[in-house]
């Protein structure tokens, strides 16, 4: 029997924070009489942030913690940017739902001061400097503008923006959901289409985690999670699990659903941009895994293996 007072666990930065209250506030529109409160937990990548992702060890290092307050009962449910949550979960940890997307696409900011006649990645000056710490866009970037210098660049939204305006850089890359999330949706120049850098497998996307035993918190969670958005995801999860996603090269997968087809992309890349391996298919959205898993399957077999054996996680 669910409890009549839930507890949300949720990383600690602005954008964390507004989705975890987002959260919040739509399970208080659907059950008004259950309390529902937020505790703030610290993970191992908000605690090494000058460190880069690679070292620190990439996916799971914004969810372990919060992961392990889900197996310890200290909370009920986690909320997470469903692009940092592992494609293999810990057992008994389930995703109870996957809510409507927000722009997928990643989005190209200028600094404050730097003003380009229709900004793009293509009509940046030769030689700008581009923070990201994404190897996915570093090798999307090199290979459309070999030229670019790409810089690390680690911290919440403020923080990178902060740096930007600095004059550290001359444009950074971030994901367009989390500006418009945060009231920033001014500060994208551009946003970048799919065909030029396709996203990160879930972006846009909110995971909400909970226990797979707590049927009372599933029953509660599930009118939170969207259908189609739910499927594409799916085929983009399942793409990233066939690959290996846990290797440090840059993986990219993007699913769009229509009237019941679902159409996936994805994408494998050498980091320095020199090679990229694309490919895409179309199905069932009721073959959504299916469809991730032969997807992959084609792009190892079009020389994705290759470049996973030759860079190994």
């Amino acid at each position: 029997m669910m409890s009549n007072h839930l507890i949300i666990g949720s990383r600690g930065s602005k954008l964390a924070l507004w989705q975890a209250e987002w959260t919040r506030a739509r399970l208080k529109e659907l059950h008004p009489s259950t309390e529902v409160s937020i505790e703030v937990i610290k993970t191992s990548g908000d605690m090494m942030q000058r460190e880069p992702l690679a070292i620190i060890g990439g996916k799971g290092v914004f969810t372990k913690e919060l992961e392990e307050a889900l197996l310890d009962e200290r909370i009920d449910l986690a909320v997470h940017s469903l692009k940092d949550l592992p494609t293999q979960l810990p057992d008994r940890l389930a995703i109870a739902a996957i809510t409507e997307r927000e722009d997928t696409r990643d989005a190209l900011v200028l600094r404050a001061d730097l003003t380009i006649e229709k900004p793009s990645i293509i009509n940046l000056p030769e030689g700008s400097v581009i923070g990201t710490s994404s190897m996915r866009r570093l090798s999307q970037l090199k290979f459309l503008r070999p030229d670019l210098v790409i810089k690390d660049l680690r911290g919440n939204v403020d923080t990178r923006l902060r740096k930007l305006d600095a004059g550290y850089y001359d444009a950074v890359i971030l994901a367009s959901a989390g500006l418009r999330r945060l009231g920033l949706a001014a500060r994208i120049s551009a946003p970048i289409e799919v065909e030029d850098m396709l996203p990160a497998v879930g972006q846009g996307a909110l995971g909400i985690e909970t226990r797979s035993m707590d049927e009372g918190t599933l029953g509660f969670l599930a009118p939170l999670n969207h259908a189609e958005t739910r499927a594409a995801c799916t085929a983009e999860r399942a793409l990233l699990r066939a690959l290996g996603g846990g290797c440090q090269l840059p993986i990219a997968g993007h699913a769009v659903v229509k009237r019941e087809r679902l159409n996936l992309n994805g994408l494998v890349a050498e980091p320095s941009g020199k090679e990229i391996i694309r490919d895409s298919l179309e199905g069932s959205v009721s073959e959504a895994e299916a469809l991730g898993d032969e997807l992959a399957r084609r792009l190892l077999q079009s020389g994705a293996e290759s470049l996973l054996n030759r860079f190994p996680a």
